[in-house]
């Protein structure tokens, strides 16, 4: 209900204040290069603990006993469809601007907000910046009521792994078992890759930003979902140094192009299928599943079963008469356990991507991130708005930055 709007505040209130288009671009065109820099190594990485630890070897699955697996895949999917990659970047382009938060369409309302704050800049040289406090001041409204609702989020996260585990059991990690621990082990290994860029680009101790935004972190982990923290990590992110619109342009584009979890995922359940039916796919064919995912990942965001969508189009687009589409149903019994996995990695890689690109476009304030991360009591940020001269603080959502 509230990503929406604090998306479109939080980035008309960064730009307003940068007031520069070249530098807007410059952040969005640095923010992009390095999603794919980040996501490409994701899926080669993934394809590498696929082919090391073989998760599908010992499955020996028919492929006639898979008749039913269209059928399955469909209801999980809803028969949808991913979009293809001309679609999805026109797509960005709302029809109309109502439409765009009625959906939660955040690539849409970032595509408003950026183009609503470069023109909210240039009236504010000639003009008083009437709408620039009113979206400031609803801003401040928008995250106080996040504060409320967070205060009920630990009974949301304890009902959702309730029912999971009541819906699956525990068995159900017996039949999985080393599919399982292989996407872990790849997350974990590739968390450590994250900590060294973030630390050789940034400065950044990841260990210690991982305590700082534990509650965040434990919140997406119970609701396998990265979008309930956003607006919280924002906050955060601002606080511990990145600049308002350095946040508020990478941490909503990254829910969309930086699904470094997510990539990993699919490249290591495209081997366990080839493996499970015993198919030896060449270095040609998994490099063809590559460039399949790499398109097929940006558009997963929002599309519900996206992950057993993409895979289902990879199949296809390797041509292996051997692997069935249906096959893709085999991972059913395992995508929620894996969400978790997915979720972490999202959310830490969406963080490392914000200080590297603020570090690069040198709007990181290390001594106060340094501060914050080593836990010393900080005072809340102030920043002067270009347009008024006036000290304009922070918007703090009650009880994130003391708690």
């Amino acid at each position: 209900m509230l990503i929406a709007p604090i998306i479109f505040c939080t980035v008309v209130i960064g730009i307003a204040h940068v007031g520069d288009l070249k530098a807007v671009g410059r952040i969005g065109v640095k923010a992009l290069i390095y999603f794919e820099v980040v996501t490409t190594f994701a899926l080669l990485f993934g394809l590498l603990i696929g082919n090391l630890m073989k998760p599908g070897a010992g499955f020996n699955i028919d492929p006639e006993t898979l008749a039913n697996g269209a059928d399955a895949v469909a209801a999980k999917t809803g028969s949808g469809e991913l979009p293809h990659t001309v679609e999805f970047l026109l797509n960005i382009i709302p029809v109309s601007i109502v439409s765009a938060f009625a959906e939660n369409a955040l690539l849409q309302v970032l595509f408003f907000a950026v183009l609503f704050g470069l023109a909210l800049a240039k009236a504010g040289e000639s003009g008083p910046p009437i709408v620039f406090e009113l979206v400031d001041r609803l801003s401040h409204l928008f995250f106080t009521i996040i504060g409320w609702i967070m205060r009920l989020a630990p009974l949301g996260a304890l009902g959702a792994m309730a029912y999971i585990v009541g819906q699956y059991g525990i068995a159900s990690l017996g039949s999985y078992g080393k599919l399982i621990a292989a996407c872990y082990l790849a997350a974990v290994l590739f968390i450590l890759i994250l900590a060294a860029i973030v630390r050789y680009f940034a400065g950044v101790n990841l260990w210690k930003f991982v305590k700082y935004i534990k509650d965040e972190l434990f919140l997406a982990l119970g609701t396998a979902s990265t979008e309930v923290v956003l607006p919280r990590i924002m906050v955060k992110l601002t606080n511990a140094g990145c600049s308002r619109t350095t946040t508020g342009l990478v941490v909503p584009t990254g829910y969309s192009f930086n699904l470094d979890g997510a990539t990993l995922y699919l490249s290591i359940c495209m081997l366990f299928l080839a493996q499970a039916l015993g198919v030896d796919l060449t270095l040609g064919e998994q490099i063809t599943a590559v460039l399949v995912l790499m398109l097929t990942s940006k558009g997963m965001a929002g599309v519900p079963g996206s992950s057993f969508l993409a895979l289902s189009a990879t199949v296809a687009a390797i041509g292996h008469g051997a692997i069935p589409v249906a096959a893709v149903a085999l991972l059913l019994g395992a995508d929620r356990i894996m969400d978790s996995m997915r979720v972490s990695v999202n959310l830490l890689g969406n963080c490392v991507a914000t200080f590297v690109v603020a570090n690069w476009e040198g709007q990181l304030d290390k001594e106060r991130m340094r501060r914050v991360l080593d836990g010393e009591d900080v005072p809340p940020l102030e920043e002067v708005d270009p347009l008024t001269g006036k000290p304009v603080p922070a918007p703090e959502t009650e009880g994130i930055l003391t708690r």
